[in-house]
């Protein structure tokens, strides 16, 4: 009988995390101090905390038991996997990413062109679109359940989307970030193109998935209940992330604007006009 809960070392993903947090701590100590000016800290406590809570999603979502649940048993797992990936991951990577960081590893030649370019409002939205709807393609989902280099692959193409399409939002880099008004209309945008497939997941009949079809059903779970639970993940989770910094920042730019239009302040009555 299958053991979902047997514990798998995944030591791919343990190196990666640690390369990670290996090559931030020596860029902070190292390359930091040089790139930034005399008696300026390289990052903030914000920066460390977020990097701190990017690393920890990473592994979670990577690692056992997650990664083998949701690879081999429920695609709802599998489903918020991916949501760790590029919705909630991606914008504490970039939050924990000084400036000075990013333009150290990106330089500012031909490599910077191509991340500007990428990272515009137009073709970052497409780009993370057309990984969320490639990622939902049945051949693949079915493939990478048994090929490991296949999985990785598609994961990787996941969060480098999403970084792209974050870098607008919260991106470290000035120059490619845009205004709140503009932010709150791109992050509303992101939030219809997944309605498609999370509406194919919530009403298909029949398995949508057929590597997810099988005798073994965990919580007993059905498959169409798991389809439409992914469903559910993909679309109301999405949203409601999304749609909370877009109220957020509504309400961030009507509080500045009201404050300053209703600022009282004590006057020195000799100081006024007669």
């Amino acid at each position: 009988m299958p053991n979902p809960w047997e514990f798998v070392l995944e030591a791919p993903v343990i190196a990666l995390v640690v390369f990670l947090i290996g090559s931030y701590v020596y860029m902070v100590r190292v390359i930091g101090p040089m790139a930034v000016e005399a008696g300026e800290p390289p990052v903030t406590r914000k920066n460390i905390v977020c990097f701190a809570g990017a690393m920890t999603m990473l592994f979670v979502a990577s690692w056992w038991p997650m990664h083998q649940i949701g690879e081999q048993y429920l695609y709802s797992v599998h489903m918020f996997q991916h949501m760790v990936l590029s919705y909630f991951m991606p914008p504490l990577a970039l939050l924990a990413t000084p400036a000075w960081l990013l333009r150290t590893l990106i330089g500012s030649g031909r490599v910077y062109g191509v991340v500007r370019f990428l990272a515009r409002p137009v073709p970052a939205a497409l780009l993370f679109n057309v990984s969320v709807m490639v990622t939902h393609i049945p051949q693949l989902v079915n493939a990478s359940t048994s090929n490991a280099l296949l999985h990785y692959s598609l994961h990787v193409m996941v969060v480098l989307t999403s970084l792209l399409m974050w870098m607008p939002v919260c991106g470290p880099l000035p120059e490619m970030r845009i205004g709140t008004l503009p932010t709150m209309i791109y992050l509303f945008a992101q939030s219809i193109i997944p309605t498609v497939p999370a509406g194919w997941l919530t009403f298909a009949e029949s398995a949508v998935y057929s590597a997810y079809d099988t005798p073994f059903r965990l919580w007993g779970i059905s498959l169409r209940n798991d389809q439409q639970l992914a469903g559910a993940v993909m679309k109301t989770g999405g949203t409601i992330f999304l749609w909370t910094i877009i109220v957020t920042l509504w309400f961030r730019r009507y509080t500045a604007g009201h404050g300053r239009e209703y600022e009282f302040r004590r006057v020195d009555p000799g100081t006024l006009p007669h």
